[in-house]
């Protein structure tokens, strides 16, 4: 019987030749370059303006960073995906999925995730959230070619069975509008006014919960806030009431707030700035205690008189130097802006309190004749270093004296 079934088996086959994978991804440049990967995430086509960003950890909170609002993020770090994701590590206000970030470029492809807190695997978590991926790309040649020639408009493309109009594509590209002149903040800040309690994450007990009532009242203006601003707020004693981008300053006053912050967002400052600035503006004259992260930093040197300018590369990362100039000290922070405040179009008023040691460039202010400061860098630390915590009790010392530290005697 072997031998009769021996004498039947079938003639072994040579192999196949090898074949090229197929391209399932493409991110294809306003320039018309084409760069091949492999899909993740949403399939479909999404358009936006490449950036890099040097984080090593917290790819998720920098997926769910409204900031990036008309963006596609790139990962100079390789590993992405390696720890899963899970439903506490979100910066937008909205759990669901919102118009944010528009797709992201990853080096290596996506393993099977290795953490005690992941719940799902990004590739599933992405496409939930309506984000476009593509794996298998220099990202290291793709990052040079930004350092060198600044950050261009891209279409990002995903299709399983690798089929795409690549001239339809570099049309789409090429004919998209570049950021300045934009205004991002409407489809990322909140509908309607809302309290806020939830406080830092601690582990073994997640995240905390303070009584509403007992602090200074503070009034976020919503222009894409990160969560864990809000919670460093409440850590540090605020009754927080975040408002629409649109609230006037009336309403913010009609509030009675003991202090008003500004959050980061996304998009060019000076398009916001047509409705932002005149309340900033109101509320710097009513001398209500203000202090501004990113966004909120470039629309109060608005609201001076001074002007923004587009970075070439922008700053985006968790390993920027910040030499805080009213106490010497250098902190490692987070960063994500395209935008920059110009230090020499400021009043004698605004004093330059934060700078750059990559770049040089403006990174911090207050004012020497109103309660009022802001940075550019995120110290929230999410992701990224705590060095600048420290700003949020800044901020609880200007709302109970009246003046910051970084003012006295300046």
């Amino acid at each position: 019987m072997l031998q009769d079934a021996a004498a039947h088996a079938p003639e072994p086959q040579a192999p196949e030749p090898w074949a090229e994978p197929v391209a399932t991804a493409l991110l294809v440049l306003a320039d018309g370059t084409i760069l091949e990967g492999f899909g993740i995430g949403q399939t479909g086509v999404a358009d936006g303006e490449v950036c890099f960003n040097t984080a090593m950890t917290g790819y998720q909170e920098i997926l769910t960073d409204p900031s990036y609002a008309g963006q596609i993020v790139t990962f100079t770090f390789p590993h992405i995906g390696n720890v899963g994701t899970n439903d506490e590590d979100l910066e937008s206000l909205e759990a669901a999925p919102a118009s944010g970030v528009r797709g992201t470029v990853i080096a290596s492809a996506v393993t099977n995730p290795s953490n005690w807190r992941s719940s799902s695997h990004l590739d599933g978590w992405l496409r939930a959230r309506g984000i476009v991926g593509i794996t298998g790309v220099d990202t290291r040649a793709l990052t040079a070619r930004i350092r060198d020639q600044g950050m261009p408009n891209a279409v990002i493309a995903n299709d399983p069975e690798g089929k795409f109009d690549r001239e339809a594509l570099k049309a789409r590209a090429a004919a998209l509008a570049p950021m300045e002149g934009l205004d991002l903040v409407p489809p990322v800040t909140s509908r309607a006014p809302s309290e806020w309690s939830e406080t830092v994450w601690a582990l073994g007990n997640g995240y905390g919960k303070r009584a509403s009532g007992e602090g200074l009242k503070v009034v976020a203006i919503d222009y894409g806030v990160k969560r864990n601003i809000l919670r460093l707020l409440a850590q540090a004693g605020c009754d927080v009431t975040v408002v629409p981008a649109t609230t006037t300053a009336d309403e913010i006053l009609a509030l009675k707030p003991d202090g008003v912050f500004l959050s980061n967002g996304p998009g060019d400052p000076a398009a916001t700035g047509a409705y932002a600035v005149p309340v900033i503006r109101k509320l710097l004259d009513e001398k209500v205690p203000t202090f501004g992260i990113c966004l909120g930093h470039q629309l109060m040197g608005l609201a001076l008189g001074g002007r923004t300018v587009k970075m070439g590369q922008g700053h985006h990362g968790a390993n920027h130097p910040v030499k805080d100039k009213t106490t010497g000290k250098v902190e490692i922070v987070s960063m994500n802006h395209g935008f920059a405040v110009d230090p020499d179009s400021l009043p004698e008023t605004a004093v330059e309190t934060h700078v750059s040691l990559f770049d040089g460039s403006n990174c911090g202010l207050t004012l020497t004749d109103r309660p009022a400061f802001s940075v550019q860098h995120h110290p929230e630390a999410s992701p990224g270093p705590r060095d600048s915590h420290y700003l949020f009790e800044r901020f609880v010392t200007l709302m109970r004296s009246g003046a910051p530290e970084t003012a006295k005697g300046a």
